[in-house]
């Protein structure tokens, strides 16, 4: 009986202790982190990041605001560098991404959340070939994620998808990787984020 007193205390105190340091209420801040975009399977793509620690690597960085406690909606504003490679070959992309995601407050410190993602491509370039524009400047995905937030600081993991259908189209093409001079440019991609409120 006594261990059993002892094991509920031992748990009162940590939820009431995860629960005072964790993130609550309204605020703005900034955020930044990687990205890691898979072409094709994500384990293959880890495999072969394994051997090249630079590969599909990417960064983002910006500005949120949070509003509401228990339940919130973040909106964000992000600048987004990401690579993919193919090839041998490395095709940059940098973009705008504002993801209005919604989420709740689980437990102590842990949320989750998920939203759609608005991204407007600002600069694409494919190392060693002639790039015309891609398809589409402005696409909408999803984002999907769990994060924990202690005090001010945050950390969350995401998972982005893109729904819209969008493609880059090559000029001099006699890559084997590449036999229809195309390419799916919608981000599909984990993103680590770090953030502070204010």
């Amino acid at each position: 009986m006594k261990v059993l007193q002892t094991t509920l205390l031992v748990a009162v105190l940590a939820l009431i202790s995860t629960t005072a340091f964790s993130q609550s209420g309204s605020g703005f801040g900034i955020t930044g982190g990687l990205n890691y975009g898979a072409n094709g399977n994500y384990f293959e793509s880890a495999e072969a990041a394994a051997k090249d620690p630079d590969r599909n690597i990417g960064y983002h960085v910006g500005i949120f605001g949070k509003f509401g406690n228990r339940f919130f909606f973040r909106p964000e504003l992000i600048y987004t560098k990401t690579k993919s490679d193919y090839a041998d070959e490395a095709l940059d992309i940098s973009r705008l991404d504002a993801p209005m995601l919604v989420g709740v407050k689980v437990i102590g410190p842990l949320n989750v959340f998920a939203g759609p993602a608005f991204q407007y491509i600002l600069d694409s370039e494919f190392d060693g070939i002639g790039i015309n524009d891609i398809d589409n400047d402005f696409s909408v995905g999803l984002q999907i994620g769990a994060g924990v937030n202690l005090g001010k600081l945050g950390l969350d993991l995401r998972y982005e998808r893109g729904f819209s259908e969008n493609e880059a189209k090559f000029i001099n093409t006699n890559i084997a990787a590449l036999p229809n001079s195309r390419i799916d440019t919608r981000p599909d991609q984990l993103v680590l984020s770090a953030s502070i409120k204010f």
